[in-house]
């Protein structure tokens, strides 16, 4: 069958020479980067479950979770746990498959467990996170998807997604950023730096604003003046690492602009665990980083989340993520491409590899003709379809971040 492929030009300036530009991103402590991580990876581990008993990835669909502040006393020296987060998990699974049984709940809370064990430094699992499961038997008519018959299984939704490449120099600065602000030498050589760290920048012409948000863990904490110059030393370093970026005019960089001297543990941004999910900040998922790891508001977006959707039929995810790639293949293999759009819409119960349109929208200089480039294009956007199944498995086996 042919697929529905389209290719057209889009007439608009580039993302990187427009005068504003706003991007985003929630680091690995944020509350909704949590959520999102964390169902994605009971996803990858009912998946592997499933495949291990029955061969197949069969029906579920983590991607409704709740983690909801706690409740803390700071101190300065260290403060204490007085009420616990609480992860709520929601949404669909496969619980039995003829007599065969799985504990769907186990799984979920022991893959929670193990994620804020290696990614917190700061939070143990076992008591100050308490969990609550919500997950329920599927719909017959969802669930059936997965029992008929053919190379690729149907859409289980309706749903379009979008995907983009390049990332603009202010992208691709606030991705890296947050990533070095979160790596294991960052850590060890600044302790007191918490995961929670959210990255926002304004690109006016060729002058960037950046502002983060950092949660320092209280036990590091001596006071007030140690937290003042705790901070200082952190942003010079960040400085130092923001200003290896030379591409643009002017950086003004901020951090935790809330602050105010004087005011003792109300007037600075300290934590017990590193995360303001311990008191301060509920997290949810689909309200974290986009497929692509980044919040980019010039940008075109889907309305669907990801996360913890299953990696073989729901177009909420494999289309999210496909999309990406499609539009990153395109823009690196094909010259003259100054930036790609792709749209990828789906029917439910339709293959999977047979989207209802997978369009591509080309930003192109004068130099380039797109009647020289489309066919190209169109085999990148065929090739990848005809992929399906190696791409859902790499899905399934979590090698695809998807926040």
């Amino acid at each position: 069958m042919m697929r529905k492929i389209v290719v057209n030009q889009l007439t608009q300036i580039p993302l990187k020479r427009q005068g504003i530009e706003i991007v985003e991103r929630k680091g690995l402590g944020h509350p909704d980067y949590i959520c999102d991580s964390i169902m994605n990876e009971i996803s990858v581990a009912l998946s592997r479950e499933y495949k291990k008993r029955f061969g197949e990835i069969v029906h579920h669909n983590i991607d409704k979770g709740l983690l909801v502040a706690g409740q803390t006393e700071g101190r300065f020296g260290g403060g204490i746990i007085k009420k616990p987060m609480l992860m709520v998990f929601g949404d669909r699974a496969t619980f039995e498959v003829g007599r065969d049984k799985i504990d769907v709940n186990t799984i979920a809370i022991e893959t929670a467990k193990n994620w804020f064990k290696t990614r917190l430094r700061f939070v143990d699992p076992e008591k100050q996170v308490k969990y609550q499961v919500e997950i329920k038997p599927g719909s017959a008519e969802l669930t059936d998807i997965f029992q008929r018959k053919g190379r690729f299984l149907g859409a289980n939704d309706t749903s379009a997604a979008v995907g983009y490449a390049p990332l603009t120099p202010t992208e691709d600065l606030v991705l890296r950023t947050e990533k070095y602000l979160n790596a294991q030498a960052f850590k060890r050589k600044f302790p007191e730096s918490g995961e929670d760290i959210k990255v926002m920048a304004l690109r006016r012409n060729n002058q960037l604003e950046m502002t983060i948000s950092m949660a320092f863990v209280d036990r590091f904490i001596e006071s007030e003046a140690d937290y003042f110059s705790r901070k200082e030393k952190i942003f010079e370093d960040l400085r130092s690492f923001v200003a290896s970026d030379s591409g643009f005019e002017k950086i003004d960089l901020n951090l935790n602009t809330l602050d105010a001297r004087g005011r003792g543990l109300a007037g600075i941004y300290t934590t017990v665990t590193g995360t303001s999910a311990e008191e301060a900040d509920s997290g949810e998922v689909g309200r974290g980083n986009r497929a692509n790891g980044i919040i980019s508001l010039n940008r075109p977006s889907s309305s669907e989340a990801a996360a913890g959707k299953n990696p073989v039929s729901h177009v909420g995810k494999i289309y999210n993520l496909l999309s990406f790639r499609i539009a990153d293949r395109i823009v690196t293999e094909v010259s003259g491409v100054d930036e790609a759009y792709v749209w990828l819409l789906s029917r439910i119960g339709v293959p999977i590899d047979q989207p209802a349109i997978a369009s591509t929208q080309l930003v192109l200089p004068a130099t380039t003709s797109l009647g020289d480039i489309s066919s190209k294009v169109q085999d990148i956007m065929d090739d990848e379809l005809s992929r399906m199944n190696e791409f859902c498995n790499d899905l399934a086996e979590g090698k695809i971040p998807v926040c």
